[in-house]
């Protein structure tokens, strides 16, 4: 027969084990759904595949193949003073603290407590005539508190991981951020170039229609015209004025925009001059695409370190579901009714040590409702991640269709400005010697004026149909090293890790390991 001490241990045992059983909820059935896409499985197209393929990546500084400094320079200022930017770049700064936070749950927390209180007594008859009466004393205490959590199921490890993968994430959003403002300060300057362009030909028009109105009004006074091809004449003159006022306009509008992506004021656009750019790059593509497309686009870096995030998030879940474990120490001294020291006195001092342990025994299904919730996150950071994939490689092949067809419109509007050119001068010299009247003219003058238009605005389109592929590209702003691997976008990768989760640091947030190649989430 047992002792009743070994019963007691007996039964607080079976006990403890009952309630470590009943605390540790199942998981059964809640699992994430989505699966991560593969580029390498899908259909790059013809266009794609069209192309030329011995190209390279686009470098960081992509735009100078434009070969103009002042655009060189202006991008180099929005860069330094832009606004939004800017508020990117706090974010990443944000998110690397945030993870430092998670990470410290990981090590032993210290704190101390020292409270010193002095005491009057009083003299009465409550107190009575004793050694205490009438005196001043201290009432003081003096602890050191450690504590340790026990990560036996790694919990805090993997929320010290979420928070890093966010702060990753966070980085690479900062690099989309920055090459977006990149591109936009590209298409704002081959906007005012094309402006420019547009306006050199609103000029020459409105010259060309003045010379028309002296010739008709030559004709009427040698008796050759009429006072109505006089009126026709002058009539178109004040709408080419009006459309070189218009374009005047637009290329002050496009100081202020040049300006305020700077995040400068409009007066810092002034100094701006006509666009020079020339561009000689060809237009081909890496031969790595599409398999490498997901570890050059700041995008996609940013939607898989996203992922990685909630897989870590899901396993911190799953961890809520198992007690708890903290060991717990203090010590310290106390004294009442002493001098003011007393309490530091050996003789004063305590001790206590031991563990402390807490599980969910009946939750009402708030720790399923959690792991659920953590695998719908998972789930719809994959499909975010898939959508990016999906457009990114939408964003290539248009552009790739774009460029070559821009380079067919491009001999097509050449040859129509020879035709309009020729049609033109003969009918203004069939009009000078009086064989055709001013409506041929005016039809021929309109044409054109169309067909140089055409012109300018398809080398403008030509010259940003580049810098949307190179955008396409990635810019040159991130590289498949920036990218978490391809187990750590799996929910439960780290538990056969003994290596912990650190704080985010400056490299961190630009580099590491990566795969090439899309996770395959289970």
């Amino acid at each position: 027969m047992q002792p009743p001490v070994q019963k007691g241990i007996t039964a607080i045992a079976v006990l403890t084990i009952s309630m470590i059983i009943a605390g540790c909820a199942s998981t059964g059935g809640i699992a994430p759904q989505a699966r991560g896409m593969n580029p390498s499985s899908l259909d790059a197209g013809a266009a794609i595949r069209a192309a030329d393929a011995e190209a390279q990546w686009p470098a960081a500084d992509w735009w100078r193949v434009y070969n103009d400094p002042q655009l060189n320079a202006w991008i180099d200022a929005a860069q330094a003073g832009n606004p939004m930017l800017a508020v990117a770049q706090a974010r990443v700064r944000e998110a690397q603290s945030l993870a430092g936070v998670a990470h410290a749950a990981l090590s032993p927390q210290v704190n101390g407590n020292l409270s010193l209180e002095r005491q009057h007594w009083p003299d009465n008859i409550y107190y009575g005539p004793g050694s205490l009466s009438n005196t001043n004393s201290y009432d003081n205490t003096g602890t050191l508190g450690l504590s340790y959590h026990l990560d036996l199921w790694g919990k805090d490890k993997n929320a010290a991981e979420q928070a890093l993968d966010a702060a990753h994430a966070s980085a690479a959003d900062e690099r989309a951020a920055q090459l977006e403002l990149e591109a936009n300060v590209v298409r704002a300057y081959i906007g005012m170039s094309m402006n420019y362009a547009l306006l050199d030909i609103a000029q020459a028009t409105l010259q060309q229609q003045q010379q028309i109105v002296d010739l008709a009004t030559r004709r009427l006074k040698g008796g050759l015209g009429t006072q109505l091809e006089v009126s026709q004449a002058e009539t178109p003159v004040p709408e080419y004025e009006r459309q070189i006022d218009a374009l005047e306009e637009q290329i002050a509008l496009g100081r202020n925009q040049l300006a305020a992506l700077a995040g400068k004021g409009p007066g810092a656009g002034d100094s701006i001059t006509r666009p020079t750019l020339s561009l000689d790059a060809p237009a081909g593509l890496p031969s790595t695409l599409p398999a490498e497309l997901l570890g050059h686009r700041p995008d996609i870096v940013a939607a898989r370190w996203t992922v990685a995030a909630q897989a870590r998030g899901i396993d911190v879940a799953k961890a809520n579901f198992y007690p708890d474990i903290n060991l717990l120490a203090s010590m310290g001294g106390y004294a009442a009714a002493g001098p003011l020291f007393q309490f530091l006195k050996a003789t004063n001092g305590g001790w206590t040590a031991g563990p402390a342990m807490s599980l969910p025994i009946f939750d009402g299904g708030r720790l399923r409702s959690q792991l659920g919730a953590a695998d719908a996150g998972y789930d719809t950071a994959v499909e975010q991640y898939n959508q990016t994939i999906v457009s990114a490689l939408k964003d290539v092949a248009d552009q790739v269709v774009r460029i070559r067809s821009l380079e067919t419109q491009a001999n097509d509007a050449d040859r129509s400005v020879a035709a309009a050119h020729k049609n033109y001068d003969l009918a203004k010299e069939g009009y000078r010697r009086g064989l055709t009247d001013y409506l041929n003219v005016l039809v021929a003058q309109n044409q054109l004026l169309r067909a140089q238009e055409g012109v300018a605005r398809v080398q403008a389109e030509r010259l940003g149909a580049h810098a949307s592929l190179m955008t396409a590209l990635g810019g040159g702003l991130a590289d498949p090293a920036d990218g978490p691997k391809t187990d750590e976008t799996l929910p439960a990768h780290g538990k056969g890790k003994t290596a912990t989760a650190a704080p985010p640091t400056a490299n961190a947030m630009t580099g590491g390991q990566a795969s090439a190649y899309a996770p395959t989430v289970q």
